[in-house]
């Protein structure tokens, strides 16, 4: 039986349970960010932003405000605060037939709320393996 890739998200996201990931991502899933300006492409790739993500956005003020589905895919609307700004986004989410998410896509807005991640996905970036591509 396939598994539901959006509740199976949304349990990730509320336990705060990023192992889960490896079972979740499709093995070609990709990852796109509003602070890396190339798709991050394959199960470690997308896992590994969208682990170093959880980490510093489910924090206790996150969460999610509206949903907007259609088959394969929802729009998932979030809101988040990290260091007294809140962050106001959007998850796109796509998966295939056994339920694994193909596709992960993010956009956030105010600009300060960007320069912020981006700062901090930077430093966990390095601090997870040195890879200072964000």
């Amino acid at each position: 039986m396939a598994m539901d890739g959006l509740a199976e998200w949304r349990r990730v996201v509320r336990d705060n349970d990023p192992t889960a990931l490896d079972e979740l991502l499709d093995e070609d899933a990709v990852f796109l960010s509003p602070i890396v300006h190339t798709p991050q492409v394959g199960r470690v790739k997308a896992g590994l932003y969208l682990r170093l993500a959880l980490a510093l956005l489910n924090n206790g003020a996150f969460r999610y405000v509206g949903e907007w589905r259609a088959p394969g895919s929802a729009v998932l609307e979030f809101e988040g605060v990290i260091d007294g700004v809140t962050i106001n986004g959007v998850d796109m989410i796509s998966w295939n037939d056994a339920g694994r998410i193909t596709r992960f896509k993010v956009m956030i807005r105010p600009l300060k709320a960007i320069n912020l991640m981006h700062e901090r996905m930077r430093m966990l970036l390095v601090a997870a393996n040195g890879d200072q591509a964000a």
